[in-house]
């Protein structure tokens, strides 16, 4: 087994990966970047999405990221009370400082780091814009990178050769090298044999979606109706979770739920997104409705929806829209599958396409439609057009669909990323269970747990990036004051 030395090891090259790589360069260090993918399929999930990012602009984050964050937290309390605990950094409750999965430092750190982030990346050869989004109503402000996360990939990782970083693709690690309590560096399997690195490790490596025994474990029997929402999540195994929990490291995010995106499971495109379904109505494979279709924006609201739909029976539903709201502007926006509607003129006629039972569906929107008031819907905002004496109900855009021709389209979850992870601090260094870091351990991304009952939109890349330039420039300074030492 052949060994090799960096001062920085890098595992992984998707936004947290690269910007790990760049910064500890940057602060001096030599660096290897890993990835077990081809170079043409390298970047993770990162080069799948569109890596929308919570900001107001290029240098503030949007209003309430660090209230949003905290709400994630308590569970969507009231938003009285979470707005009283989090007005302000100086008077933060000695509930949330002293329980042990609430690090306001780590929160304060990425609402602050954010924008200078984006600054550094600018300087690194990318650009940003408020570009189109495929929300319809929003309840956020958003920035996205020009040319989505390929851009963020292949920009970053031609500006880390251009760098002298070096890169080792197809190249799996396997272990942690740990020394007396100091993780000193990784083996790696590659085509030719395994090989040991040693240096201050970054852990880059994304969640465990692409590993159906995690998944298992973690998720049961949800786990079948569901696969990750781009190919780039295949890659994600888990192996770094696996190896810093043998290392002792500590856990945080809630490892039984998953980042749900409402797909089309017909496709096999990337990000094959339904978000149409607030001007219609969702039913099950019995034919019946069973969620509240449009609580609010659906930005906001698209995740738990879907988490409703795999609670399901085979873990799907279909959204079904008539004649009005297939007109409604810019919907197939809403609607990223390539993949045509199942369309008829009758319900009875749909009904039969999508061998649901005609009497139960006919039943079921006459319900629907009878409790709709009268008037007319805004499709741009949450209008409080509720029906009346329905369950369960139907809080906005709630008019009756019966105008044909009608159009189905099967919704089910995707994984877009794991919610556990790694427990990290602030500087983005791995905590043990006895809460002290990890000498010799960073990690960065989604790998590191930060969720626990709703993901906070358009915040994964935009902290994989920000936390990964500050585990880069730690992983640099430690490596010199181990050296030193």
């Amino acid at each position: 087994m052949s060994a090799r030395t960096h001062d920085v090891i890098v595992v992984g090259s998707g936004i947290a990966g690269l910007s790990s790589a760049i910064s500890a360069h940057e602060a001096g260090a030599r660096v290897l970047l890993l990835d077990r993918a081809t170079e043409s399929e390298a970047g993770g999930n990162t080069r799948y999405t569109e890596a929308y990012m919570r900001m107001a602009s290029v240098d503030e984050p949007a209003d309430g990221l660090a209230d949003a964050l905290v709400d994630d937290f308590m569970g969507h309390p009231d938003p009285g009370l979470t707005a009283d605990l989090t007005k302000s950094w100086e008077k933060r409750s000695p509930l949330l400082r002293a329980h042990p999965m609430v690090d306001l430092d780590y929160v304060e750190t990425f609402v602050e780091s954010a924008g200078p982030t984006l600054r550094w990346l600018e300087g690194h050869g990318m650009s940003f814009g408020q570009l189109p989004t495929l929300f319809l109503t929003v309840s956020t402000t958003r920035l996205a990178p020009i040319g989505g996360g390929q851009a963020l990939v292949e920009t970053l990782s031609r500006r880390a050769k251009e760098l002298g970083i070096d890169f080792s693709y197809e190249s799996t690690v396997r272990e942690l090298v740990v020394d007396e309590g100091v993780v000193t560096g990784v083996v790696a399997a590659t085509p030719q044999g395994r090989v040991t690195h040693s240096g201050t490790v970054v852990l880059a490596c994304g969640g465990y979606e692409g590993n159906a025994e995690m998944m298992a474990r973690y998720h049961g029997d949800k786990a079948m109706t569901c696969r990750p929402v781009a190919r780039g999540g295949n890659y994600n195994k888990g192996e770094g979770l696996e190896m810093a929990l043998a290392a002792g490291a500590a856990t945080a995010g809630n490892f039984s739920l998953f980042h749900a995106e409402p797909i089309d499971p017909r496709s096999g495109d990337p990000e094959a997104a339904i978000m149409a379904f607030t001007y219609g109505v969702l039913v099950n494979v019995h034919g019946r409705r069973f969620v509240d279709e449009a609580r609010g924006p659906i930005d906001a609201w698209y995740e738990r929806t879907t988490r409703d739909i795999q609670a399901q029976d085979r873990g799907m539903a279909w959204m079904i829209l008539d004649a009005a709201g297939q007109a409604v502007p810019n919907i197939r926006t809403a609607i990223r599958t390539e993949e045509p509607a199942v369309t008829a003129g009758t319900i009875e006629e749909l009904a039969a396409a999508l061998d649901l039972d005609p009497t139960t569906l006919v039943a079921t929107m006459d319900e629907y439609n009878a409790a709709c008031p009268e008037g007319e819907w805004d499709v741009t905002r949450p209008d409080g057009m509720a029906t009346q004496g329905l369950h369960p109900a139907k809080s906005n855009w709630a008019r009756p669909i019966s105008q044909g021709p009608f159009a189905a389209y099967p919704i089910m979850a995707a994984n877009v990323f794991t919610f556990g992870g790694l427990k990290v601090d602030a500087s983005s260094r791995v905590i043990d269970r006895d809460g002290r870091a990890i000498p010799g351990l960073y990690a960065a991304g989604e790998m590191t747990g930060l969720y626990y009952s709703n993901y906070v939109g358009s915040t994964s890349v935009l902290r994989g990036a920000t936390f990964g330039r500050i585990a880069g420039a730690g992983a640099a300074e430690s490596r010199r004051e181990s050296l030193a030492s």
